[in-house]
């Protein structure tokens, strides 16, 4: 039996799947087309931008998660500012659409790429990028340096030279609430779960939810380093919030939040399920992987792309978390 155990081999790992899945393989780009972007109300204030469900590419500008915007009488706040340069200058257009009143704060969900290479457009705006402080070790890492090596090569042209990953303006240690023009704005920090340094932001007056990457609807999630176990607990807080309307990471609108959490949480725990026994057995992963009944995720979309790689991260995780 192969395992990887070392910190380095660990990160490469990651940076590879990584790189994979939010970057996209050169065939499969090609055959995306360059999706259209419609800024959607969903409340009140709250609006939002749906990308595609696949790979990144660059024929599709790296459109593969969505974002968000709040607008209050003092300004907007935007929630993950997209994957590249190009789009975040697209969101802006469709806020442009709905205000001319300046975007003063871009909230960071997670340091994924397709949810933070549109930042300095906002930045250069004068919008503060409030960002969790447990995402300090991987803005200063090699895997944040490599990965955006590759995307520069991948996501080309609209992933360049001059994109680069920002640093944030405000760093959060702990839940805080943003007061703009009257308007409540609550942040909650709940990794290390999907990240380690995963927010969730909530719209109390709209009950209006942005859960970032720690709800997949109607695909399958991308596990990478991710604390499965904490994962899970940090749904059960997420759906504490009681949203009527809930705005996830990747996939569409939902106002059935806790129906639709169910995929997300019931495929962790799965995949815990049947790597724990293969750990705890010390049963090679290729023999666990194939004996394991995938049948209920397999129509799943984005299963073939991101499961095994997600089943081995986990045979991983569990390896270290131990009996």
């Amino acid at each position: 039996m192969k395992t990887w155990t070392g910190r380095t081999a660990w990160l490469r790992l990651c940076t590879v799947v990584c790189v994979l899945v939010l970057s996209g393989a050169p065939g499969l780009a090609r055959a995306q087309a360059l999706p259209e972007m419609a800024a959607r109300q969903v409340s009140p204030s709250a609006w939002y931008v749906q990308g595609l469900s696949g790979l990144g590419s660059s024929t599709n500008q790296n459109f593969i998660s969505n974002a968000g915007f709040v607008l209050t009488p003092a300004g907007v706040v935007v929630i993950d500012a997209l994957g590249s340069p190009a789009l975040a200058t697209r969101l802006l257009a469709e806020i442009r659409k709905v205000t001319a009143l300046p975007v003063t704060h871009v909230i960071v969900t997670h340091y994924h790429a397709d949810h933070i290479y549109g930042l300095q457009v906002f930045q250069a705006l004068g919008a503060r990028v409030v960002a969790h402080r447990a995402a300090l070790a991987y803005l200063n890492s090699d895997a944040a340096r490599q990965r955006l090596a590759v995307s520069r090569q991948d996501l080309a042209p609209w992933v360049d030279d001059q994109t680069r990953v920002v640093q944030p303006d405000l760093w959060l240690d702990g839940p805080h609430e943003l007061l703009l023009g009257g308007t409540r704005i609550q942040i909650k920090p709940l990794g290390p779960a999907h990240t380690p340094e995963d927010l969730a932001v909530y719209l109390p007056e709209d009950k209006v939810l942005y859960t970032g990457d720690l709800v997949f609807r109607g695909r399958l999630p991308f596990v990478g380093q991710a604390d499965s176990r904490r994962w899970i607990a940090a749904l059960d807080e997420l759906l504490a919030f009681g949203p009527t309307v809930m705005v996830p990471g990747h996939g569409a609108l939902s106002t059935t939040a806790r129906q639709d959490m169910l995929l997300t949480r019931d495929y962790l725990l799965y995949l815990r399920s049947v790597m724990a026994q293969a750990a705890k057995n010390l049963e090679p992963f290729e023999q666990a992987y194939d004996a394991a009944d995938w049948s209920r995720f397999e129509p799943v979309p984005m299963f073939r792309i991101v499961n095994r790689m997600n089943a081995y991260n986990t045979y991983l995780l569990l390896e270290r978390e131990g009996p």
